[in-house]
C-alpha cells in the first residue's frame, strides 16, 4: 500500500498468481472488458507469439472514496511458465495481496501446488508469508470435464482456509466476485 498526500490517494497492488495457462490473463481481460471505463485505465498485455504472459499484464482501478483518499487498485498478473521465475519475483514485491489462480483440471493439481509452493518462497523472500498474508483462492475453468472436486482442492490447496471462490473466467463467473473478495480482505486490513 502506498499513500500518495499530494494527490489523496492509496495506491494497493493485487497480483493474480498461478500455473501457466490457469486463467489469469483471462480474468484481467474479462474484468478490463466489463468494467466502466470511467473506472479502469488501460490495459497493458505483454505477450509471447504464443499468447502467453512474458513479464506482466496490468490494469488500473479507481474506485470511491476511502477516508478522504481515493484508492487505486493495481492488478497484475504474473507469468506462470517456470523460466519466468525472476519476473514472478518482481511483479510480486510491494504486492498487498494475491489472487491464486488454480486451474481445477486433475492433470494440472502438481502444477498448482508447485505454484502455491513458489508464490510462499517469494513472499518468504520479501518477509511475509501466506499464513500472515491477504490472499483468496479462485478454483477456475470449472466449466471443464475431469476436474478435481472442490473438496480435493479446498484439502490439497486451501490449507490455511483462505476465500475461495469456483470461476469460469473466459464466462465472467466469479470473476467480479473473486475481485470483491480480495479488495474486502485488503480493506479489512486498512
Amino acid at each position: 500500500m502506498h499513500v500518495d498526500w499530494f494527490r489523496r490517494e492509496i495506491v494497493f497492488k493485487i497480483v493474480y498468481y498461478g500455473p501457466g495457462l490457469g486463467g489469469k490473463t483471462t480474468n484481467l481481460e474479462y474484468l478490463h472488458a466489463h468494467l466502466d471505463p470511467a473506472v479502469r485505465g488501460r490495459l497493458v498485455v505483454l505477450k509471447s507469439p504464443e499468447e502467453r504472459t512474458l513479464y506482466f499484464d496490468f490494469f488500473e482501478l479507481n474506485l470511491g472514496v476511502i477516508k478522504d483518499k481515493k484508492p487505486r487498485f493495481h492488478l497484475y498478473t504474473i507469468p506462470g511458465q517456470h523460466y519466468y521465475a525472476a519476473s514472478r519475483k518482481l511483479v510480486l514485491r510491494g504486492a498487498d495481496a494475491v489472487v491464486f489462480v488454480a486451474d481445477s483440471q486433475s492433470f494440472r493439481m502438481q502444477d498448482n501446488l508447485d505454484a502455491l509452493m513458489d508464490l510462499e518462497m517469494k513472499l518468504i523472500q520479501q518477509r511475509h508469508t501466506l499464513a500472515r498474508f491477504p490472499w483468496v483462492i479462485q478454483y477456475n475453468k470449472r466449466d471443464l470435464p475431469d476436474i478435481d472436486s472442490i473438496d480435493t482442492m479446498q484439502q490439497k490447496l486451501n490449507f490455511l482456509k483462505v476465500p475461495c471462490y469456483q470461476a469460469v473466467a473466459v464466462q465472467g463467473v466469479a470473476v467480479f466476485e473473486t475481485l470483491r473478495g480480495v479488495i474486502q480482505l485488503l480493506l479489512t486490513k486498512l
